[in-house]
């Protein structure tokens, strides 16, 4: 059933009593096994009520045919509303239009505008001819052209986008808000100076301002950096909602990998715990979900309003996650998800941690009640979904990933 709908209406009309909502983002396969796969795991992931599923878009447009092919049928066949980014890389203005008509007219409605990666072999960043520089342009030019046709979501870099954090060089004396952003490296220490972070959060400012109805967060370990910038995001008028970005921790390599790319900040309990696991993948994806929960656990009594889970287009550690907060709308099958949640991880956060982040996330829809019912609903949640679970081990079943 076509559930043409924006993502801001949703959220304008949810009340407290809704709870937490969650979004999963996944990227186009490169196979054709591949996309199947991808759509039975959407058929499969609708069991958990997404608000919405994003699909990412390739540098220069290389997936834009199945990105919106995907997106069209997550929201029109399987049900799921569909978020589609849209980036400025390699992308002349034809093509841009191009892909927003196709958008408007198979009833996709929401859209993430990012400037995008630089396209494979190539390490600098340039505009085509006529093209767009920035995600703000591009915002621009949506507002311009299609008015309030779209919702429009744009990206927010709690640490810095990764090409202002720089190497900290060895005389330099940082900040205390600077010491709170630094970033190692393979033993290589970067931060995002306080002057880049201001200029970063003008931007982002300008990108609301322009017409953004929502912020998207780079992916983070370290609750206590997203805290600080969406407190930062307040006190500069950026009124949106913003949605934690949570990356599921699915394989060793990929996480220093990934890590490493974006230049992110890993606390050292989270860092132990994953090289505590590294010599079995089970062990890394049992890591994972415990790590994911944990952050989750603080986002929510911050009072974020949903939870935004990079895939990396697999189930097993994003369902393990929703199983451990209790927001798993389904038991898991025996075999797989189950045997994954059983292991213990200290992944903690001190007092004082818990009482910084305390109100400090709250839009004007959430209150001191609405918290207190959105953790009394987790708790509810949690509890069904454990006797679930335990009516449900025993049998086998085929694995998901």
């Amino acid at each position: 059933k076509p559930v043409s709908r924006k993502i801001s209406d949703i959220l304008h009309e949810r009340s407290e009593s809704d709870g937490p909502f969650i979004a999963f983002e996944y990227y186009p396969p490169r196979t054709p096994a591949g996309v199947e796969n991808l759509r039975k795991r959407l058929h499969r992931m609708k069991t958990q009520r997404p608000l919405y599923v994003d699909v990412t878009w390739g540098a220069g447009g290389s997936t834009s045919d199945l990105t919106l092919d995907l997106c069209v049928e997550a929201q029109n066949s399987i049900g799921i509303t569909a978020n589609m980014h849209l980036t400025c890389t390699n992308m002349e203005p034809a093509k841009l239009h191009k892909a927003l008509e196709g958008a408007k007219e198979a009833g996709i409605l929401n859209i993430l505008a990012l400037r995008g990666d630089p396209p494979a072999g190539q390490e600098e960043w340039t505009a085509v001819e006529g093209g767009f520089t920035c995600a703000l342009d591009l915002v621009k030019h949506i507002r311009r052209e299609y008015g309030d046709v779209f919702c429009i979501a744009v990206a927010g870099y709690p640490e810095g986008h990764p090409s202002v954090i720089h190497p900290i060089p060895e005389d330099c004396e940082l900040t205390p808000t600077e010491e709170g952003r630094v970033v190692t490296v393979e033993g290589k220490r970067y931060v995002c100076s306080d002057a880049d972070y201001e200029k970063e959060m003008d931007y982002l400012k300008a990108k609301v301002d322009a017409g953004a109805n929502m912020i998207v967060t780079q992916m983070f370990f370290d609750v206590a950096v997203f805290v600080k910038f969406v407190q930062d995001c307040r006190a500069r008028g950026i009124a949106v909602p913003i949605v934690p970005g949570i990356m599921c921790i699915q394989a060793y390599r990929g996480f220093h990998r990934m890590t490493a790319f974006c230049k992110t900040r890993v606390p050292p309990e989270i860092l132990h715990a994953v090289e505590e696991a590294k010599e079995s993948d089970e062990q890394v994806k049992k890591a994972g979900i415990k790590i994911g929960a944990q952050m989750c656990r603080e986002l929510l009594r911050a009072g974020v309003p949903g939870l935004h889970f990079y895939t990396l287009n697999l189930e097993k550690v994003v369902i393990g996650i929703l199983r451990e907060l209790g927001l798993s709308r389904a038991a898991p099958q025996p075999g797989s998800v189950a045997a994954l949640t059983g292991a213990a991880l200290a992944v903690t956060t001190s007092t004082d941690e818990r009482s910084m982040m305390k109100g400090t996330i709250l839009s004007e829809s959430y209150d001191e009640v609405g918290r207190q019912r959105q953790l009394e609903l987790l708790e509810k949640q949690r509890l069904e979904e454990e006797a679930a679970a335990a009516a449900a081990e025993g049998g086998e079943a085929k694995a998901a990933e």
